[in-house]
């Protein structure tokens, strides 16, 4: 692999959920530590799967992998973090202010903003601080799904801006006064992620067209944050064994398709390429030969055909019964949400249905997902800059005009907070589910971390609403309530049928469980296992399937469907279910 050959300090690696990256860097942290250097892994993801992949409990301090001398890894926790951040800010003043005024400065510091500068505050300790470049040779990324690493990689220039321009000296995070300590390391985290000397960007993508155009986004907004030096990981590339396997043919026809049309700025790339492997890379052992390619030996026998599942079409047969409602796709990032959203909002609008299909995470095209609308279909997206520049404007046009000039001066500055987007995109996805109450609203969701903060948002504004009386609008007021009524909210939770997927989903529905919200469905999406193979790698791969399906339905879904894998899948009005039948 190409970035194991100069390889820098920092080591990213990036991409659009389900690509791999998790797999690709935990390999390189390996190869690295095995050369004998000591080597730090960090997951930034709050979905983080690190603790399967090495079968290690893992916490936010870096733990040694007994499996990998000179290897440890750790997940930057958010909650943790925001706790720890929280005590540093509030500790000083307990001794010399009262119970009520110590009180008054935890809430301010209980929101979202805090929980997201606290996970920065740690990410920013790792590639700037000089006491921790010390310890490590290496320090290798794992990171989100793009929008959330895009974020992430923003704040430290947002906040440096932010410190240099404010003359209030207090936040949405607490006195600026008590971040002091942070302004040089922001600096410095800067400097570190522009350095090609320190830092290296690698964009982790599948031969798939979808992934490789996020992945030329993805280029040129980093290149925008000044991190330029950047490679490319071409991930999971199918090479079939004969010709007499149609699914198989298709599969490798539809990624030569995709690499002979990848975009001009990725393809300029120093490029690598990851063979498709025949089983789940978890596992010290796997991650060792996950640079390898498949000989087509050994196949693991199938011991029983998996269950026949309910298909989609009986899927959307049940959604619409109530003739309009919030429908929301969840999981982890690459499981196919926004194409189930797309397909589940194409189907009701085929049907006669009004249905409006948007999404939530930064990084989901859902429109180029529909191809052809139908004329009772609208689609739409939270753009978190829009929405902001929208919130501004509003709380300008109202609080603001109650305020004097000095006033006005002051509101804009808290206002240019980069903690500003939560609350807007908060409240945008308020009014997308008010719309539920008369049509079907179809939302695309961010990737499991992202969306669990989002609903715990949507807790935490509830209580303040209702603790305090204040005057909101009715899409802020219902929005718990409503994403709790399982008449008006239905979550479908997508998987693959692999380990990492359906474990991330039950965790996902204990959240929203705690949360008082009941899923309604789960959906094993781009299945082999009801397709008719011959190729020894896709039989390896559909061989596992089986036991992940029993899983689903024995284990953990009231409901439970399946999709099949199918060649150039699309929402667009000219695909259908039954395209599979005639690649199989």
């Amino acid at each position: 692999m190409k970035v194991l050959e100069r390889p820098t300090r920092n080591l990213f690696f990036t991409g659009k959920g389900g690509v791999g990256k998790t797999s690709t860097s935990c390999a390189v942290a390996v190869a690295l530590a095995d050369r004998g250097k000591s080597v730090l892994l960090v997951s930034t993801d709050p979905a983080s799967n690190l603790d399967e992949v090495f079968d290690t409990p893992l916490t936010n301090a870096p733990t040694a992998i007994s499996a990998v001398p000179r290897l440890q890894a750790m997940n930057v926790d958010p909650e943790a973090a925001a706790a720890a951040y929280r005590e540093r800010v509030v500790g000083p003043y307990r001794s010399l202010l009262p119970a009520d005024a110590v009180a008054s400065i935890e809430e301010q510091l209980a929101g979202a903003c805090t929980v997201e500068i606290a996970a920065f505050d740690e990410f920013a300790k790792l590639i700037g601080d000089r006491d921790m470049a010390a310890r490590y040779d290496h320090i290798v990324f794992d990171t989100a799904p793009t929008g959330h690493t895009l974020r992430l990689l923003a704040l430290p220039a947002a906040w440096s801006g932010f410190f240099g321009s404010s003359v209030s000296g207090t936040s949405c995070v607490g006195p600026l006064q008590g971040m002091a300590a942070q302004r040089d390391l922001y600096s410095a985290a800067v400097a570190s992620l522009s350095d090609p000397l320190v830092t290296t960007m690698t964009l982790v993508s599948r031969a798939e067209r979808s992934a490789l155009e996020e992945a030329e986004r993805t280029s040129v907004e980093l290149a925008e944050l000044g991190v330029r030096n950047q490679a490319l990981v071409l991930n999971g590339v199918f090479q079939p064994k004969g010709t007499d396997d149609p699914v198989a043919v298709a599969m490798h026809r539809q990624e030569r398709a995709a690499i002979a049309a990848m975009p001009a700025r990725i393809a300029a790339l120093e490029r690598s390429v990851i063979p498709l492997k025949p089983r789940q890379v978890v596992g010290v052992e796997a991650l060792r030969g996950f640079f390898t390619d498949f000989d087509g030996g050994t196949v693991l026998p199938l011991p029983h055909r998996p269950r026949s599942l309910p298909d989609f079409a009986q899927l959307v047969d049940q959604l619409q019964s109530g003739g309009r409602g919030l429908v929301m796709t969840m999981g982890k990032g690459g499981v196919g949400k926004t194409t189930v959203a797309s397909r589940i909002a194409v189907e009701l609008a085929r049907r006669g249905f009004a249905v409006h299909l948007t999404t939530t995470d930064p990084a989901a095209h859902v429109a180029a997902a529909v191809g052809r609308v139908p004329e009772n279909l609208t689609s739409g997206e939270i753009n978190p800059r829009l929405e902001v520049e929208r919130y501004r404007a509003e709380v300008m046009a109202t609080t603001g005009a109650k305020l004097d000039a000095n006033g006005r001066a002051l509101l804009e500055e808290d206002l240019s907070s980069p903690c500003t987007e939560e609350i807007a995109v908060f409240q945008a996805f308020a009014r997308v589910v008010e719309e539920a109450r008369d049509r079907f609203v179809v939302v695309d969701t961010a990737p499991t971390g992202h969306t669990i903060l989002l609903l715990d948002a949507a807790q935490a504004y509830h209580k303040e609403v209702m603790r305090q009386a204040k005057s909101v609008s009715d899409a802020v007021r219902n929005l718990l309530p409503r994403l709790r009524d399982p008449a008006f909210t239905r979550i479908v939770l997508c998987t693959l049928a692999e380990a990492t997927p359906v474990h991330e989903a039950a965790a996902l529905q204990r959240d929203l469980r705690r949360a008082g919200i009941e899923p309604y469905a789960w959906l094993v999406n781009q299945s082999l296992a009801p397709l008719a193979l011959t190729d020894p790698l896709l039989l390896a791969r559909r061989a596992q399937e089986g036991r992940y399906i029993d899983e689903v339905a024995d284990t953990h879904a009231g409901r439970a469907f399946i999709l099949p894998w199918e060649a150039g899948v699309s929402a667009s009005v000219e695909s259908s279910p039954e395209q599979v039948a005639r690649i199989a």
